[in-house]
């Protein structure tokens, strides 16, 4: 109210021009009023002074973002052209960088040991929620928050409830004795639940992606040391993986997320006309809380999973052939075999985990979570890993492959290629896979697709990637977001003129 009464009533409100300070004073009090105008004015100057630093501070954050961000683009573009030419076909099989890399996430000198069971805070105690891979990640994190907590963790229990419907304890998934064991240093784990304890249910994905970088280390040596599935799980795993290097010495293996309950969610159309839109839309009600969604919309976003499909002529026009041998990750297949027949088309040697084990994998069958975990082994192990959309098992498999030496991962640059599948049928081969040649990079599972510190964690563990001392590289371990800013690329730079100097 008192704003806008002084508007109304102010000179400049009747005028439409401010009239000099004094027009409107009567004489007697002149030299009072005076003293009021020259320090409104002094205000005015600090509140336009204020305010013209505060815009050139964010004009120099802007601007000092964008210019380290094109500095270290411009260095790792120089950096790799030197080892590689830009027209150079990629290696498909794998990243030409990935022996200038390695997983460091072992503890620090500094890293306090873990606070024993007697002298911690109490329990804690945690219920995943959903399917292996994104129980896999709230252990991860559990683990991480009894340690900030200095709380000694229970073993965590296993989503009994969910789609999965999967009955599993921990124990018949991973290796509780070795997860025990391999953690005792930094944080204190019990098998049971004492009488009191503080239980946290559905976690998973509790925890920031910017935590202090020893707590980051901490993560991957659970994900990637401490997670150890259980020698059933191993061996059969193993088995597979044998069995695909005996027909081919090297595999792709494909995650393909095409269940019915998944597409359903996605809001998505995939070619099935009135029966699918049927199906899928009764499926869909189970999700009350879901809003209506356009097909076309969330596919021209990249929100959509690629079809099998989509899938191989992604793989074909990247370069693979006919012959190459596919290892297939997968649950139900909407529309069953009529859906895969392209893909297998495509790629004829394809093999499933159904296929390879025969009559060992009936001990398994009744659990969903020990067959992901199945999986999760021989597309760990696979050559070059591919999926048809960014869900759990893919980023979780896409960081585990990055932290063990970054070999070949295809994530498929959906949005992108919405379009050129639209268009396929009017160009000519050799121009469709060109176009998906260049729109996939950046999409290949290369060392340095991602800025540390942009992504999720697990499918970029950039604290967990050290570079090489063998190699000058512009990379992870250099580029680390909060130390160095924009001098670190400015000592980038230097080094590497020197270096190109000798």
């Amino acid at each position: 109210m008192a704003v806008t009464m002084a508007k109304q009533l102010s000179p400049q409100g009747l005028s439409g021009v401010s009239p000099p300070c004094s027009a409107f004073l009567v004489p007697e009090k002149w030299l009072r009023t005076a003293w009021a105008c020259q320090r409104r004015r002094a205000i005015s100057r600090s509140v336009l002074c204020g305010v013209m630093l505060f815009a050139l501070g964010l004009v120099s954050l802007f601007t000092g973002q964008i210019a380290a961000d094109l500095e270290w683009s411009r260095i790792r573009g120089r950096w790799r052209s030197k080892r590689v030419g830009y027209n150079t076909p990629t290696d498909i099989w794998k990243s030409e960088f990935a022996n200038l890399y390695h997983g460091c996430g072992d503890r620090s000198p500094h890293f306090r040991d873990a606070v024993q069971d007697s002298e911690s805070n109490g329990y804690l105690l945690i219920a995943t929620s959903g399917g292996l891979n994104q129980q896999r990640t709230g252990i991860t994190d559990a683990v991480v928050v009894a340690r900030i907590l200095n709380a000694t963790l229970v073993v965590p229990e296993l989503d009994h409830h969910s789609f999965w419907k999967d009955d599993s304890d921990f124990a018949d998934i991973f290796d509780v004795d070795w997860f025990i064991n391999s953690l005792s240093k930094d944080v204190t784990v019990v098998k049971r639940i004492p009488d009191k304890a503080v239980q946290l249910t559905k976690f998973d994905y509790r925890l920031t992606n910017k935590l202090d970088e020893e707590l980051q280390k901490l993560r991957c040596r659970v994900n990637y040391h401490s997670l150890r599935f259980t020698k059933p799980i191993k061996l059969i795993g193993r088995k597979l993986v044998k069995r695909m290097r005996t027909m081919s010495s090297r595999y792709i293996a494909i995650h393909l997320r095409f269940e019915p309950d998944m597409l359903a969610f996605s809001g998505c159309y995939f070619g099935g006309g009135d029966k699918e839109r049927n199906e899928l839309g009764e499926i869909r009600k189970r999700w009350a809380t879901l809003p209506d969604m356009s097909a076309e919309v969330e596919r021209s976003r990249g929100k959509c999973p690629l079809t099998p499909q989509e899938v191989g002529l992604m793989l074909r026009a990247l370069g693979f052939v006919n012959n190459t041998y596919l290892y297939v990750a997968s649950g139900e297949i909407y529309g069953g075999e009529a859906t895969l027949q392209p893909l297998k088309g495509l790629f004829p040697n394809f093999y499933t985990k159904e296929m390879l084990a025969g009559n060992d994998l009936k001990p398994f069958l009744p659990f969903s979570s020990r067959l992901a975990a199945i999986d999760y082994i021989v597309c760990n192990e696979s050559d070059v890993f591919a999926t048809n959309n960014n869900g759990n098992m893919a980023k979780i498999l896409a960081g585990h492959r990055r932290y063990m030496g970054h070999k070949r991962t295809i994530r498929p640059n959906a949005k992108k290629l919405s379009s050129l599948f639209k268009a396929c049928k009017q160009m000519e081969w050799e121009m469709f896979s060109r176009k998906v040649k260049l729109v996939q990079r950046g999409f290949m599972g290369e060392p340095d697709e991602v800025r540390p510190g942009r992504g999720d964690f697990h499918e970029f563990p950039s604290s967990c990637i050290c570079q090489n001392p063998d190699h000058l590289v512009i990379g992870w371990t250099s580029m680390k977001p909060g130390i160095g800013g924009n001098e670190t690329v400015r000592q980038l730079a230097a080094s590497e003129v020197e270096t190109s100097g000798r």
